[in-house]
């Protein structure tokens, strides 16, 4: 039996109504949504640790939930495995006419303008109104605030270079803190947040940056030197609690320059 015969097969028994597992017999498109979200940050994790025997394990876990879904549709009428794999092996080859055609493509930025030509007439054919229209709103929110403003960037609403965006981050700032100083609803202070998230999100993209990658790196960094300061405190018999702020800073700076002399 090929593997995924075998992991078919493994699915199908567990989803068994008289001799399935209680638990997995319950389950539903919507009740293992988040695990299969969960997973997917796991294969991410894996590989931002570089750990590729656990990146084979994560990617396991990953398939299952699709092979899951899969299930759950087949019990439905609505679908199989077969016909998930069949429609994206269709997709990959309708958006790749310089391999499985006779187009050409120069480069990798040629692919990539060919890749979202493909899909924008996929979208039109779908008659979707807006060209903002197939961002999921499940994506987490800084992929799906990026999304958005590449949408939007296609049809010429972009601004000209990140120090315009740092322009309008400032603008945002200041409207954030004169809501802050005005004492000002939640709602208030949380809608000019979202403009400041919404605004570094831009500025990430338009930098090339991943900003879910870049505050991955961010929080990584925070607990790094934060886990010292414990570790310092614990070497005196103490803890963060016991200790002021200018200890802790004092601290925190220490790390950052063990930090920098770490040979790269």
């Amino acid at each position: 039996m090929h593997s995924i015969d075998a992991l078919l097969s493994v699915m199908k028994s567990l989803r068994d109504p008289e001799r399935g597992c209680p638990w997995d017999k319950e389950q539903s498109f919507e009740t293992i949504l988040p695990y299969t979200i969960e997973e997917a940050y796991e294969v991410a994790e894996a590989i931002e640790h570089q750990d590729w025997p656990n990146l084979r394990d994560e990617l396991g876990d990953l398939l299952f939930q699709v092979v899951f879904h899969a299930r759950i549709a087949q019990e439905r009428g609505l679908f199989d495995f077969d016909a998930v794999a069949q429609a994206i092996a269709d997709k990959m080859i309708r958006r790749h006419p310089h391999v499985f055609g006779a187009a050409e493509i120069r480069d990798a930025e040629a692919q990539s303008a060919a890749w979202e030509a493909t899909k924008a007439e996929e979208r039109a054919a779908k008659a979707e109104a807006s060209v903002l229209d197939g961002v999921a709103r499940t994506l987490p929110p800084m992929t799906r605030s990026v999304k958005l403003q590449k949408r939007a960037a296609r049809v010429g609403f972009d601004w000209e270079s990140p120090f315009d965006i740092l322009v309008k981050m400032d603008e945002e700032v200041a409207e954030l803190t004169h809501e802050i100083k005005s004492d000002a609803p939640i709602e208030r202070i949380e809608d000019e947040m979202g403009d400041v998230l919404f605004a570094c999100a831009n500025l990430a993209r338009k930098l090339n940056v991943d900003p879910d990658r870049a505050l991955r790196m961010a929080n990584a960094k925070f607990e790094r030197r934060f886990r010292h300061i414990e570790h310092q405190l614990a070497a005196q018999g103490r803890s963060p609690d016991t200790a002021s702020l200018d200890e802790m800073e004092a601290l925190w700076c220490d790390a950052k320059r063990l930090e920098r002399e770490v040979p790269p």
